[in-house]
């Protein structure tokens, strides 16, 4: 099979990932900056890099896999968030002492490593935490970073194991420290990932100008050896698709990640967005494509970026939304020295998701011919 390395964030390539499950050998590459919900707390509180997206993407890996066993529920599990502190604990503690109906019929070995990794958290994070609307998962994920002193790959292995997921998810960085900062095209600026993802419908209208991706501690992000590895073994790269400005454009601002996807030979793909979003307000997928080229520019390569683009095709002739959003423009613009491939990427049944099943033929017919 084909080694596909897929860069996205946690959700938004989710029916794609699933449909390449078993046509491909398939490597998640996830942000690490998430600054939100369960991630933003676990991050505020003990330090760690985001988990957030690593586990949703670990999660969708074991679906795909068809390993959706008692683990897996486990992991995908959440605490009320109507709850007061001291419920939420006791919630918490019904999955940490092992009492949860799930955990009690599942073999010793694998209960006591998930145990392990619940009391390692709790006894880090301590009692006053505030587990409420908290991922058991991003609580077992993080309590395994812990255990194994820090090494998230290490953690991020065991995870897999524990879940029986074949495919690999690594985090571009290994950098705990990382925040994305945006700065909108008035000059203004907003730091951290969950709050560009909210601008306000003034700010959505101003748009953004740029984002910059560093560390808090100083210093370039570095990126993740195991990246380095798969991009370096792989038979084509998909960028996208995802949330552009916090979960697809600040992998390139990684040190290390766009010289090495200047040096494969292999398709690079850049999969489009089906709809427009609070951080593309009025864009088009060309003008998606420019910042694109000027962060690849940036680094210095004057390696064409992409091989080929697949944009859906819009089929009408006005503006049309689903809910809040208008579908994004496939207007390209100037020509490009890629192959643009119009498709009908669309989820029929989900309007405004992308057809995993028709987007995996594509990049599969693209592996193939090379």
């Amino acid at each position: 099979m084909k080694r596909i390395v897929l860069f996205s964030g946690g959700s938004a390539c989710r029916a794609i990932n699933l449909a390449l499950c078993g046509k491909a050998q398939l490597t998640r590459v996830v942000p690490g900056w998430d600054s939100g919900g369960s991630s933003k707390v676990i991050r505020d509180n003990l330090g760690l890099l985001a988990v957030g997206d690593l586990r949703q993407a670990l999660m969708t890996m074991a679906h795909g896999e068809g390993r959706a066993g008692d683990v897996v529920k486990i992991c995908n599990a959440r605490l009320s968030s109507n709850l007061g502190k001291e419920d939420a604990l006791s919630e918490f503690l019904f999955y940490s002492e092992g009492i949860h109906p799930l955990l009690e019929r599942m073999e010793p070995g694998l209960r006591g490593a998930i145990l392990n990794y619940l009391k390692t958290f709790v006894s880090r994070a301590g009692t006053d935490f505030d587990f409420r609307n908290g991922s058991i998962g991003n609580f077992i994920l993080s309590g395994a970073i812990l255990a194994h002193n820090g090494d998230i790959n290490t953690a991020v292995f065991v995870f897999r194991k524990l879940c029986g997921v074949e495919g690999d998810v690594w985090t571009s960085s290994l950098d705990s420290d990382l925040i994305l900062r945006a700065t909108l095209k008035n000059g203004e600026k907003i730091e951290r990932q969950d709050a560009i993802t909210k601008l306000s419908d003034g700010e959505a209208k101003v748009g953004i100008g740029e984002v910059k991706l560093s560390r808090i501690s100083g210093g370039e992000p570095r990126a993740n050896p195991a990246v380095i590895e798969a991009i370096g073994k792989a038979d084509m790269i998909v960028m996208g698709p995802g949330s552009f400005y916090t979960s697809v454009l600040p992998h390139l601002q990684i040190k290390g990640i766009a010289s090495a996807l200047a040096s494969v030979d292999c398709p690079r793909v850049w999969m489009g967005n089906i709809l427009q979003c609070r951080e593309t307000k009025d864009r088009s997928l060309g003008d998606l494509l420019d910042a694109t080229f000027r962060e690849w520019h940036r680094f210095g390569s004057h390696t064409p970026m992409l091989t080929h683009v697949l944009a859906n095709r819009v089929l009408f002739p006005f503006e049309k939304t689903v809910g809040a959003f208008p579908y994004l423009s496939h207007e390209i613009g100037v020509v490009r020295d890629f192959d643009v491939i119009f498709g009908e990427y669309e989820d029929a049944w989900s309007r405004g998701q992308h057809d995993g099943d028709a987007v995996a033929k594509t990049l599969l017919q693209l592996a193939e011919a090379g």
